[in-house]
């Protein structure tokens, strides 16, 4: 299904009136970069804001982690996140979550509850400990399933980082169970609607690519040298960026190890070269901003690494304006929306093929794509951009071209749609079964 023809099918259809829209594990309140915080809080964020821009009311129910919280607050109008109770406010990582869904779920349904019946058209779930909720409420109002995985556990444990732990098989077993109990499964990319159908064994019929988006009007090229200036960056620095959580699977590490190669194979880079890391750590994660630094040191490169605490996206396009890179290492990706962002403002993406990085990225024309993991073959493609600004220089004529494609706006038309068929498909098949 494109998301070219969203907006002729959605007019046809019966858009809902209200979404019920669950992010259990992470608020899409909370600072992108830090625990749980990342990609998908962003998604959930400009989704809702551009799902709301369509008449569509979006409640979000997100697991409160601190007290004091409001039960209720406005996101944006039409948008509304509901702070739900479900275990002790703080101490309680993801991996423990599984134990507080029934707690979630009985709080979701004393909300509905409060509403006349049919307050929620559908539901839409994100992540699989949301999905494992949706199904029961979906399956309790008789509305629709719509899930978006974000990231899969078969997945995950296909490109594992060294030493990183497996996903457990709970979770693939709960992810089984979702994928069979929505009525849409939405992918990121055409390669993760394959990974669901061939992992899964989900049906075709049910899976969904719709492409994230970009805060087109944020991210946009902008002054480089105020953007450093503002930032204490050197005009003439040579400046690497990563942004992300700190975690084996995003790859810091062997961005490090990289950029350690590159100082001793090209000496003549080391004084204008600087490594900006902006994020902070992930959960149990065995990488912290503390370990990589202690890295950074045992490589000799302490002095070119420079960690910065996650930033909001007021100071975000800031820090893509400056980079010369933006270096994207990471194991697995269901897209990439570092990638996608650092192109909007102009600055050309070094980073891995896997997933929906492939997507993220025009391999040649707004970036580079490796096809390993080995820091040597990094370090070799970091000397050859670096040493070459006018082959810079034309990846950023084409990252902004590239990243132009993705707009938030065109992605909530084709949610809008998924919406839609999935609701008529549900009508469909209740009369079916009432006239049988």
């Amino acid at each position: 299904m494109s998301r070219a023809s969203g907006v002729a099918s959605v007019a046809r259809g019966r858009l809902p009136r209200r979404v019920a829209m669950l992010s259990v594990h992470t608020s899409p309140l909370d600072q992108p970069g830090t625990g749980d915080a990342g990609g998908m809080n962003v998604y959930v964020v400009e989704l809702a804001r551009r799902l709301a821009a369509l008449d569509i009311d979006v409640e979000v129910f997100t697991r409160a982690t601190r007290g004091g919280l409001p039960p209720a607050a406005e996101l944006a109008p039409g948008v509304l996140v509901r702070h739900v109770s479900a275990g002790p406010y703080e101490g309680l990582a993801k991996e423990d979550l599984p134990g507080q869904l029934c707690a979630f779920t009985a709080a979701l349904m004393r909300a509905e509850a409060a509403h006349e019946p049919g307050w929620y058209d559908l539901v839409h779930s994100h992540y699989w400990l949301s999905g494992q909720v949706g199904w029961v409420a979906a399956e309790r109002w008789g509305v629709p399933l719509v899930h978006t995985m974000h990231t899969m556990a078969r997945v995950k444990n296909l490109a594992l980082a060294d030493g990183d732990t497996p996903e457990p098989n709970a979770r693939v077993i709960g992810e089984t169970q979702v994928v069979e109990a929505a009525d849409r499964l939405v992918a990121n990319t055409a390669a993760e609607a394959r990974e669901l159908v061939r992992l899964y064994d989900a049906d075709p019929d049910k899976v969904v690519a719709v492409t994230p988006g970009v805060d087109l009007e944020r991210f946009r090229p902008g002054d480089v040298a105020a953007a450093r200036a503002r930032l204490g960056l050197a005009p003439d620095a040579l400046v690497l960026l990563f942004v992300g959580r700190i975690q084996p699977l995003k790859a810091p590490d062997v961005l490090l190890r990289a950029v350690a190669e590159l100082a001793a194979r090209n000496p003549g880079l080391r004084s204008r070269l600087v490594l900006a890391v902006v994020g902070g750590p992930s959960g149990r994660s065995t990488l912290t901003p503390q370990s990589l630094g202690e890295l950074a040191g045992r490589l000799g490169i302490a002095d070119l690494v420079r960690f910065t605490p996650p930033v909001g996206h007021q100071l975000l396009p800031e820090w893509y304006r400056a980079a010369d890179l933006t270096v994207v290492p990471s194991y697995s990706e269901s897209f990439g929306l570092v990638a996608v962002e650092s192109q909007a403002c102009g600055t050309p993406v070094l980073a891995a093929r896997v997933g929906g990085l492939s997507t993220a990225v025009a391999d040649g024309r707004s970036g580079v794509l490796l096809g390993s993991h080995e820091p040597t073959e990094w370090a070799l493609a970091l000397d050859q951009l670096l040493t070459d600004p006018a082959r810079r220089a034309e990846l950023a004529r084409g990252a902004v071209g590239h990243a132009a494609a993705f707009g938030w706006a065109a992605t909530a038309a084709g949610m809008a749609e998924v919406y839609t068929d999935a609701i008529a498909a549900r009508r469909a098949g209740t009369a079916l079964a009432v006239n049988r």
